[in-house]
């Protein structure tokens, strides 16, 4: 969506850069900003957050005062404090870009060069190029310059990580010191006017406390400061989830449809619910969704005698997770009608955007398919997108060969688990695993059973350190406890891009200029999304099969419909829309039947013809 900022979709770009990890985007505004390009960045990880904002602080001549840990509320005034810096030295760019005339090779130039092909302000730069030096020229120069726009600074909060945290003397804090509440509140405090992006579920006391601050509720122009953005993975997650927020007068400015399993970072299957059915859905409803929610909104608000939207306010929809090709993401805009898309794990591959130090750099190069693999890694118990040549992944079997599995673990941020003690620790700290595996030992005969629950104990990682270690490192820092094991979580289409490109390069292959991928073996983001569904549904059916319950046989036997749903639905695009785009139909046709087979093959059992 080119031209002015439109209430969600900040700057002149259709696309956005994801969060990634705990510190591959933390610092990408101040990269991309700019340059009218939206990013968002994780600030659950204050430790990170505050070594950040010093690191960058001294690199701009800024003051820098600590904020150390315990002091009180360090969380939320680390996490202000940082993003107050982002905002101040993005406006400082942003001002610097503007002020600079239009000269090949500028960055003012860049951010012209940079819009989406076709856009109203590109256009408009072209013909000023071809102006005659004049007058009229540096008249319509100083114009064009007056509409450079920054990409908007956003934020993200896995809501679910939200431990309780504890005082110097031990006691458990009050609840809005939880890591969750306390970052948000860093946040709601900053000067940012941005979005912020709730991942990972509902949790009922962060919703709750939305409310209690005044930037996400309308002021009496019924206008916003503060956004909220929910990641959703279906049309009944925002369903809910908004009918949740509106009841309370908060309203969601954009809904961020993520693939359940074609993306990086943690994977939130659905049952087998695929992206372009989801998409469909989200079509026929979104306008009775958004006139549903700005209804309960107002009236909530009038309830509590505060001002209400006079009008009803932006409500957009944007799509993340395996995007390749400007095909796929021109369709994704075109026939679904999002308003805007992610690019995630490509990113990975611009140093110019991210923060991935240069040993895992070299290896995302040389990777093969088979390097990215979804694991069990996550303390979260969430399937984990990993990459095994990670420093992390090596890390973690070398402790293993060395007896000593599990990690040292000083942040607590993911330590959720009460098995063996009253203060909840980490499943992938070295404590909890020692614990775990002497019970198995303890009470498992069987020694192939026993194999496998120890690998299942073994296979956590520690994320809280690993996701964070290499933008320390790509800023010369040294991460604390010489933890220096990098973990990089990319999502599968990472497998296809195998070279180090420049910030242009990888936009104008966003936008059709370009062809990062020509010649490359590529299955279409919708066919390599329904594979990891397949395969997913393969896993779920051999782990129940020796004690497949009523209750099982009815999820599994949602789950095959709901994929023989998403394989109707694609090939009634490829007798339109998708015959139409720029792929290859056939080979569209060939894998989606393929997988239909595969489906077929696995179909359960009448439960009528079970003995």
């Amino acid at each position: 969506m080119s031209g002015p900022d439109t209430g969600v979709l900040r700057g002149p770009h259709t696309f956005h850069i994801p969060v990634m990890g705990l510190g591959y985007t933390i610092d990408t505004p101040l990269k991309v900003a700019h340059l009218g390009i939206s990013s968002v960045v994780s600030i659950i990880e204050d430790e990170l957050v505050e070594r950040m904002r010093e690191h960058h602080a001294k690199l701009a001549g800024e003051p820098y005062e600590p904020i150390p840990k315990p002091s009180p509320d360090h969380r939320a005034r680390r996490v202000t404090a940082y993003l107050d810096l982002l905002q101040r030295l993005v406006d400082r760019n942003t001002e610097r870009v503007r002020r600079t005339p239009i000269r090949p090779g500028s960055e003012s130039a860049l951010y012209f060069e940079l819009l989406p092909t076709g856009s109203a302000l590109g256009e408009r730069y072209r013909r000023m190029l071809a102006m005659a030096p004049g007058v009229v020229r540096e008249a319509e120069e100083s114009q064009l310059r007056g509409h450079i726009t920054p990409g908007a600074i956003d934020v993200n909060i896995m809501a679910k990580i939200d431990p309780v945290n504890y005082g110097p003397d031990g006691a458990p804090l009050p609840e809005e010191f939880c890591d969750a509440m306390a970052v948000f509140r860093g946040f709601a405090n900053s000067t940012l006017g941005s979005g912020l992006v709730l991942s990972a579920g509902y949790n009922p006391r962060l919703y709750n406390y939305i409310a209690r601050f005044a930037d996400f509720l309308p002021d009496a122009e019924g206008t916003l400061r503060k956004r909220i953005i929910l990641k959703v993975s279906d049309l009944r997650s925002a369903q809910v989830q908004g009918r949740l927020l509106a009841k309370k007068g908060v309203w969601v400015s954009e809904f961020r449809l993520e693939s359940g399993l074609n993306c990086g970072g943690h994977a939130f299957a659905t049952d087998g619910l695929l992206m372009g059915p989801i998409l469909h859905e989200f079509a026929q409803h979104r306008e009775a969704l958004a006139d549903e929610l700005w209804s309960a909104c107002n009236k909530a608000l009038e309830a509590a005698g505060l001002a209400v939207f006079r009008e009803r306010p932006p409500q957009h929809l944007t799509a993340q997770g395996g995007i390749g090709t400007a095909a796929e993401d021109r369709f994704l805009l075109e026939h679904y009608g999002v308003d805007g898309t992610g690019w995630g794990s490509p990113f990975l591959l611009v140093p110019e955007v991210t923060n991935v130090d240069k040993a895992t750099l070299e290896q995302l190069v040389r990777a093969r398919p088979e390097d990215f693999f979804l694991s069990n890694a996550s303390p979260l118990g969430v399937p984990f997108h990993n990459f095994r040549r990670s420093s992390s992944e090596q890390q973690r079997q070398a402790r293993i060969a060395k007896g000593r599995p599990g990690s040292p673990c000083y942040k607590e941020f993911l330590s959720s688990n009460t098995e063996f003690t009253e203060r909840p620790i980490c499943t992938a700290s070295r404590q909890y695993q020692h614990l775990k595996l002497a019970q198995l030992r303890a009470t498992i005969t069987d020694p192939v059973v026993l194999a496998r629950e120890e690998a299942a104990v073994m296979d956590k990682d520690c994320l809280c350190e690993g996701l964070g270690a290499a933008a320390l490192l790509k800023a010369g820092m040294s991460p604390a406890h010489r933890l220096e094991a990098v973990a990089i979580c990319p999502g599968p289409n990472t497998a296809y891009f195998n070279q180090v490109v420049s910030l242009r390069t990888m936009v104008d292959h966003i936008y059709g200029r370009t062809d990062l991928l020509a010649g490359v073996s590529r299955p279409h983001m919708f066919i390599k999304e329904l594979g990891l569904y397949v395969d997913h549904f393969k896993r779920e059916v051999e782990r129940n099969a020796s004690d497949l319950s009523a209750k099982q046989r009815r999820r599994l036997t949602a789950f095959r419909d709901n994929l023989l749903e998403g394989i109707r639905h694609y090939r009634t695009l490829l007798q339109g829309a998708l015959a139409d785009a720029a792929m290859d139909a056939e080979r569209f046709r060939r894998e989606l039947e393929q997988h239909a087979e595969e489906i077929r093959v696995l179909l359960l059992p009448d439960p009528q013809a079970v003995p």
